[in-house]
This record gives structure tokens, sequence and C-alpha cells, in this order.
């Protein structure tokens, strides 16, 4: 049986591994494998392959309809006429609301999802009889795990 766990990189980790080995796991059968954390920043634009659910435009066209209104009633009273400023007043609000949009979800939602939720940075794959599976599995439950994964396997 295999049974594979991610952890951070951290006390826990080692503790765990540790007491594996005096539960009678094998050195040879516990393998710890570091990840490669992303580096790079995340895409804020989606393109036609990846999106990740938010959209700019909803605050754009909700003030962009309201500014269009607003345009409209004052056009009757300037010199370009109502349809005129309906129009700048609907770009007008579209280009304020995709601002705003843009500058929550770059700055201020960058910053909640750095802090946000725990990373995985190592796999830990412990091979041991089946006998010793849910030993093992609680042990690295109690060691504070990410997540735990058995395969049943050959040994």
């Amino acid at each position: 049986m295999q049974l594979f766990s991610t952890f951070e990189n951290n006390a826990f980790l080692e503790i765990a591994i540790t007491m594996l080995e005096k539960k009678g796991i094998k050195k040879d059968s516990i393998y710890a494998v570091p990840l490669d954390n992303r580096t790079e920043e995340r895409k804020v634009f989606d393109t036609i392959h990846r999106s990740d659910g938010t959209t700019f435009i909803d605050v754009g066209l909700a003030l962009a309809t309201a500014f269009s209104v607003i345009g409209a009633s004052v056009g009757f009273e300037l010199e370009w006429g109502p349809i005129y400023w309906g129009l700048i007043g609907a770009f007008v609000g579209f280009s304020i609301g995709f601002i705003i949009r843009l500058f929550t979800e770059k700055i201020i939602k960058k910053n909640k999802r750095l802090l946000k939720g725990k990373h995985s940075e190592v796999i830990l794959i412990v091979d041991c009889k089946d006998t010793q599976a849910e030993l093992v599995e609680n042990i690295l439950w109690s060691h504070y795990a990410l997540g735990v994964a058995k395969v049943k396997g050959t040994m």
C-alpha cells in the first residue's frame, strides 16, 4: 500500500517522518519530494483557453448605463444633443467601471490571494503493508498533512 500526503515544509513534516520510523516503517519506504511553487504572477486577463471566472465588464456596464441616462438627460440642454451625450456618458461610465474593476482585481484581491490558504510544499510517499495503512494515515493527519491519499499496490 502506498500513502501520498502533502505537507508544508515545517517541523511537523520532520516529526511525522520520525514517528513513522519509530512505528516500524523503514527509511527506504519513505520518500519526501519537494515541490516547486509557482513563481510567476497569475494572469489578470482571460484567454480563450483559460478563465478564472471573474469579469471586468460588470461594473463598467452598470456605470455605462447610469452615465448614458444622465448624459442623455443633460444632453437636451447641451449643444450636441442627447444622443451624442448619451454615448459619451456610456463610454465614460464603462471606462470608469473597467478601471475600478481592474484596480480591485490587480491590487486589492492580489494581496488577499497571497495571504489566503496554506500551500503544499512537500509530497510525502510512504510504502507500507496493508495492516499498517491506518496507523500511517493517522500519523500523517495528526502531524497536519494538508491531504492524504491511499493507493493499493504490491509490496
